[in-house]
């Protein structure tokens, strides 16, 4: 199975929308409420909103592809996009989505792959996410990539505020 990585473009819309649409669905909707999956799907895979962060500079969006075929993703944002840090030396992955039939063929690993090497050839000193504290298999994921817990912060996913756990992997020896 050869899959590509390649960047997403203004062209690939709806096909980001699509993605991460169907990977938010299929890695949430069981722990939360229809009205609000509802509600945030809505507002956070707009096309409006998706355009503008294709439009954003700072803000880089990856496929991962068998074939022609789109089976996950992977959104980085670095300098002002990041969503909390916007430490300069940093990269924030924010999104990491595959498909659930895609899961465990190293597909996310491919995408950790991708942003690892993009942070390196930035120049950056360390990785940085936020992640669901109920989303264990996305922790221990990051956990045996070396990342590390320091802070907590408020995610709201429709009317619920949700805790997410905010993980780092130090590329170097400079500190945050």
């Amino acid at each position: 199975m050869k899959i590509d990585v390649r960047k997403v473009t203004l062209t690939d819309i709806e096909l980001l929308q699509a993605i991460a649409k169907q990977t938010f669905i299929e890695t949430f909707a069981t722990e939360n409420s229809e009205e609000n999956m509802r509600n945030y799907l809505a507002d956070s895979f707009s096309i409006a909103k998706i355009t503008e962060e294709l439009n954003n500079i700072n803000s880089v969006f990856y496929f991962a592809q068998l074939n022609t075929k789109v089976i996950g993703y992977l959104k980085i944002n670095t300098a002002q996009a990041q969503t909390e840090l916007k430490h300069e030396q940093a990269l924030e992955i924010e999104r990491i989505y595959v498909l659930k039939e895609f899961y465990g063929k190293q597909i996310g690993q491919l995408l950790y792959n991708t942003a690892l090497q993009l942070a390196q050839a930035f120049g950056c000193n360390y990785l940085w996410l936020g992640v669901w504290e109920h989303n264990e298999r996305a922790i221990n994921f990051y956990t045996k990539n070396n990342f590390v817990a320091f802070d907590k912060h408020i995610f709201k996913l429709g009317d619920d505020e949700q805790t997410d756990i905010l993980m780092k992997l130090q590329l170097n020896n400079n500190s945050i």
